[in-house]
């Protein structure tokens, strides 16, 4: 088996520390054939693995005739009993509720501003923190 690095790979590399280093290729290794393995490196050898062959759906048998089991074949339903008025209700019912909650949510937190607002006055040390309100013009 050969190492990973192709010969004009080789080839590039010592060109470049020739040209980076000058002609002093002591940095390089010596050996004259360098897809020839050194020390104690090893190369690992990947295999393909096989897939795991997909058994059949187990069958049932049911009066001497075989039945595939389709276990959620049980909860399906036909398209023709689905009543779209009931189903829409439920969505406006849906969207309404999602509102209100969006709703109570920027109503607490305009709430919490407020109440920070007046506790950052109290805290330091004003005395007319409250909020002054104007009656209308008629």
């Amino acid at each position: 088996m050969q190492p990973c690095t192709m010969p004009q790979e080789t080839e590039h590399q010592i060109n470049y520390i020739e040209a980076k280093h000058g002609s002093d290729l002591s940095l390089v290794d010596s050996r004259s054939d360098l897809s020839a393995p050194q020390g104690s490196g090893q190369i690992l050898q990947f295999r393909l693995r096989r897939r795991i062959p997909v058994q059949p759906p187990r069958r049932a048998v049911n009066d001497g005739q075989t039945e595939t089991l389709d276990d959620l074949a049980q909860f399906e339903e036909e398209d023709v009993h689905i009543d779209y008025r009931h189903r829409m209700l439920m969505n406006v019912m849906a969207v309404m509720i999602v509102s209100a909650l969006v709703g109570v949510g920027v109503w607490i937190a305009d709430t919490i501003t407020d109440m920070e607002k007046m506790q950052d006055c109290l805290m330091q040390g004003r005395q007319n923190c409250a909020p002054i309100v104007m009656p209308e013009k008629k």
